[in-house]
């Protein structure tokens, strides 16, 4: 018998999988954090289906998702990737994904690391929910407003406060797994105030 899962989740297994082995999943490694940084950015506006079936295109495009050599990506650089079909050709998006990797840069130097940075929000420890059903899963707090806001006045691009929000879900700085999900629990667990 299949385990209950989150409703958002059930329409393809590329889906499945990543809610089963991803979504929730508390993230404290800078490399990772900036590819699901960038993988946002490129998200608004669009369904995750829309970059979650792209991730390894992405991942070929952004140098493994390599903060300083995305970093260094130049207007050549740029061009390239507009003609590169396998990822969201949006010159916008592409050149706010440089400016995030400068500005992610620039928070490493001050702070030690983004994942400080940005855990320092919610005291490093995941916030979590008890939604019964998906639909009642807000789009946006007033925690992800501030983030945003942070995140732009430091020079960050396409991180709005939806995209914030959708970002702090899928690195599990908030557990939203609805609570009869069999992940809900499981994500729970690790905590690192468990």
């Amino acid at each position: 018998m299949e385990p209950f899962r989150c409703d958002w989740c059930l329409a393809n297994p590329t889906y499945i999988a990543y809610h089963d082995n991803e979504w929730g999943v508390p993230i404290f490694d800078d490399y990772k954090l900036f590819e699901a940084l960038l993988l946002e950015t490129f998200q608004a506006g669009l369904s995750w289906w829309a970059v979650l079936k792209k991730r390894e295109h992405f991942r070929e495009a952004f140098h493994r998702f390599d903060i300083q050599r995305v970093a260094k990506l130049t207007d050549y650089d740029v061009e390239k990737l507009l003609l590169n079909k396998g990822i969201i050709r949006n010159r916008g998006k592409i050149t706010g994904a440089i400016a995030n990797a400068r500005a992610f840069i620039e928070i490493q130097k001050e702070v030690g690391s983004f994942s400080n940075f940005m855990w320092s929000y919610t005291n490093g420890i995941p916030i979590q929910n008890s939604y019964s059903q998906t639909h009642k899963l807000p789009q946006t707090t007033a925690l992800a407003v501030q983030m945003s806001n942070d995140l732009k006045n430091r020079g960050f691009k396409y991180i709005g406060k939806i995209t914030m929000y959708a970002h702090m879900q899928a690195v599990g700085m908030v557990n939203d797994h609805v609570v009869d999900c069999f992940r809900h629990r499981e994500v729970a667990a690790l905590s690192p105030n468990n």
